[in-house]
């Protein structure tokens, strides 16, 4: 079996490091194939070499173009490579560019796609990533999920629950995998000023481009009784000093800014950190994987499951929120043991193996070639059930044929739909079809 893996960033690249690691202690030939979103080739060499991993064979070389021109670039340059390597399967991880292309290139070519965090949502659509996502499912065969909640996401979709595999999230391998690494080879201990401290992270364009909320969130630093790190984004650093506020910062005593940090680097420095205060997606799955209680600096989060465990909390970008929820965490001994001991709803580090034996599985029992249909089905309708009798998902379907279960409730909650789940008592959605005879 041939897995071709697309990747562009630094956040592909950690998530999926743990998966190359898996497709390479077996006999499977794994096509690492590197759009360059964000590194020039030898920043991306490096890359590589920090974490241990081997070299793409391919390297795009995108740069830092518009979306636009990046996405036609890639599906073009996918073409041909995925052409001549006869890959069985592409990996796409997360919701980049380098994902939407990877998935629309592999669709069009009718190569299977498998979708690593898939099924995340923000429900919004201001967001580029979110319709990133959304049309990289659509372009699916195989969903690798991390929660529960990620998959009732796809189902509400209508994505088939058969290909819908709730994995855990490969982030919380490539922390255990890569914080090792990152204890042997960080020198950042060397520069932090602080014994303790909060990891502060702050990037996203809706925050720094936006003026009045950039001014809102440099007040709460300001006033912040802690010490405060801070690796400050090149961009950021640019709409800081636009708009008369890095000065503020950068004299501020407790206060540090530092260059931006490698991946390793920072991986140390969150690990050693009392909190993280963050605009990231991926920082608040790291967070409570490495048990640091997080505070999120925007309104919405595709990351919900952080907040329902408890180990990260939304304040927005008003600056009596920020401090507001900063001061009951870190002056709260309950408050802040209850967020850094939040179960982990990411899984138990064994993703990347589940994923790899699900791919397996599926290519050995000749189930992952997209094939034309030689049934003829008409559409029918959908419609709603009460079940009443002791029955499984895979039983009631087997038993009706041509009818897929599409959602399941439970006293008018949303449930994951296993093929084991029983369904006495609750109320199901079919999608139904009519086989031509």
């Amino acid at each position: 079996m041939k897995i071709g893996i697309v990747l562009g960033t630094r956040p592909e690249i950690i998530k999926m490091s743990s998966v190359i690691d898996e497709i390479n202690k077996h006999d499977d030939e794994c096509i690492i194939i590197h759009t360059g979103q964000h590194f020039d080739d030898e920043m991306s060499k490096q890359f590589f070499i920090d974490l241990k991993l081997p070299l793409p064979k391919y390297n795009i070389g995108i740069g830092s173009n518009t979306a636009i021109k990046q996405i036609s670039i890639i599906i073009s340059e996918l073409e041909k490579i995925l052409i001549d390597e006869e890959i069985d399967i592409v990996l796409v991880q997360g919701d980049t560019n380098a994902v939407l292309a990877g998935a629309l290139a592999a669709n069009k070519l009718k190569i299977p796609v498998g979708h690593v965090e898939a099924g995340l949502r923000s429900f919004d659509k201001d967001m580029p990533e979110e319709n990133n996502r959304i049309i990289a499912d659509n372009c699916s065969s195989l969903y690798f999920v991390p929660t529960k909640e990620n998959a009732i996401n796809l189902q509400n979709e209508g994505i088939n629950h058969n290909l819908i595999h709730v994995t855990g999230n490969t982030i919380v391998d490539a922390c255990k995998r890569n914080l090792k690494i990152a204890m042997e080879k960080s020198t950042v201990k060397d520069i932090i000023k602080y014994e303790k401290y909060i990891a502060l992270t702050l990037h996203r364009a809706e925050n720094v481009d936006n003026p009045e909320r950039l001014k809102n969130i440099v007040r709460s630093l300001i006033k912040i009784d802690y010490n405060i790190v801070f690796p400050l984004h090149p961009h950021t650093k640019k709409s800081l000093k636009a708009n008369g506020l890095y000065e503020k910062i950068l004299t501020a005593p407790h206060i540090q800014i530092t260059k931006p940090l490698g991946y390793l680097d920072f991986l140390y420095l969150l690990s050693k950190s009392s909190l993280v205060l963050t605009d990231s997606g991926g920082i608040q799955e790291e967070s409570i994987t490495l048990n640091i209680p997080c505070v999120t600096l925007r309104y919405n989060t595709e990351r919900p499951e952080t907040i329902s465990a408890g180990g990260n909390i939304l304040a927005g970008t008003e600056e009596k929120e920020i401090k507001y929820n900063i001061e009951s965490i870190l002056n709260n001994k309950e408050i802040y043991e209850k967020m850094a001991n939040a179960k982990n709803p990411y899984g138990d580090g064994n993703s990347s193996n589940k994923i790899y034996s699900i791919i397996k599985d599926t290519f050995d029992n000749n189930a992952l070639k997209i094939k034309s249909s030689d049934t003829i089905l008409d559409f029918e309708g959908y419609s709603m059930l009460n079940v009443e009798e002791n029955i499984t998902v895979k039983e009631f379907e087997k038993n009706n044929n041509n009818q897929i279960i599409e959602q399941i409730f439970y006293k008018g909650s949303p449930e994951f739909i296993d093929n084991n789940t029983n369904l006495k008592n609750k109320t199901i959605i079919i999608k139904k079809f009519k086989q031509k005879t």
